[in-house]
């Protein structure tokens, strides 16, 4: 299928392609961080992956309360990972590094017009530090993270599989895979810090290729593959991580699992606080839910 691209389309997107996958090993969260991270102790005292599971909820909840595109809630939860997976953090302040990660991630990627003021921004999350405080800690994050805040993330390789394999279908069957749903399985991933130490490209292709397997596409299943071998994905790996994407979204649409939560958010912004916000960027959305798709 990659083999045989001819359309300027195609040859765009799959120079866009391996241009990520040059890129892709830059720019991700140190693995050892990480397991140092999920092995810690619920003590109150050291950073764990519930605390770290319970800021990137708080972060989505954000970036569905002002309307913001996912690749910015992706950037910003690389950004956190990777500060995370470097610092010893204390619980007390990851409330002020998550929202640091997040402006950051919103200043790169939104619309000038569409940034809110910093101060807002606290308002609304609810915290109790100060504008002087974010400013400072964000140039911790920028330091820490080497004044690198653009990173390949999955949300770009998700895109680019899902163009690839729309280019090869007939018109009447560009509809089968809703990017939608895709979007917010990636959401659901990375609200469990074990993705994070997922490559970008084979957790984007694992969540595709879950949900070809589930909606019944057979026709994809060979552009898949094709773009698991142009991506050198080793066959385990997509396997391994495929299986641990099912198991995320399964219990992800259980009544067990925490959603994020922007009702919280709702009860401050009525009033006065709702007039002092600028209009451009008052917006409030549903919980994230992963659609269900129309046979």
């Amino acid at each position: 299928m990659i083999e045989v691209l001819t359309t300027t389309d195609s040859q765009k997107l799959l120079h866009q392609l391996n241009a990520l996958l040059e890129q892709e090993s830059r720019c991700q969260p140190k693995v050892c961080g990480l397991r140092l991270i999920e092995s810690a102790h619920d003590n109150g005292l050291r950073m764990t992956a519930r605390l770290r599971d319970f800021e990137v909820k708080d972060l989505l909840s954000l970036t569905q309360f002002f309307g913001f595109d996912t690749e910015t809630f992706s950037l910003a939860v690389n950004l956190l990972d990777r500060f995370l997976s470097k610092m010893k953090v204390q619980p007390k302040h990851l409330g002020c590094v998550g929202l640091s990660c997040f402006y950051l991630a919103v200043k790169s990627i939104e619309e000038e017009r569409n940034v809110p003021l910093a101060t807002d921004l606290i308002r609304i999350s609810q915290y109790r530090f100060t504008v002087s405080d974010l400013m400072r800690m964000e140039k911790i994050v920028l330091e820490k993270v080497c004044w690198k805040v653009k990173a390949t993330t999955a949300f770009q390789f998700l895109q680019l599989y899902y163009s690839l394999l729309q280019e090869n279908l007939p018109l009447e069957r560009r509809n089968s895979i809703n990017f939608e749903r895709l979007e917010a399985q990636l959401k659901a991933c990375h609200c469990r810090i074990i993705f994070a130490k997922a490559k970008p490209s084979v957790l984007a292709l694992s969540i595709i290729a879950l949900e070809i397997q589930a909606q019944k596409c057979i026709e994809l299943t060979e552009g898949v593959e094709c773009l698991q071998k142009h991506s050198k994905i080793n066959g385990r790996d997509l396997t391994f991580w495929q299986e641990l994407v099912s198991k995320c979204l399964t219990e992800y649409s259980s009544n067990k699992c925490s959603k994020p939560n922007v009702q919280k958010l709702k009860w401050i912004v009525s009033g006065r606080t709702a007039r002092q916000l600028k209009h451009s960027y008052y917006r409030i959305t549903h919980l994230p839910t992963i659609p269900e798709m129309v046979p």
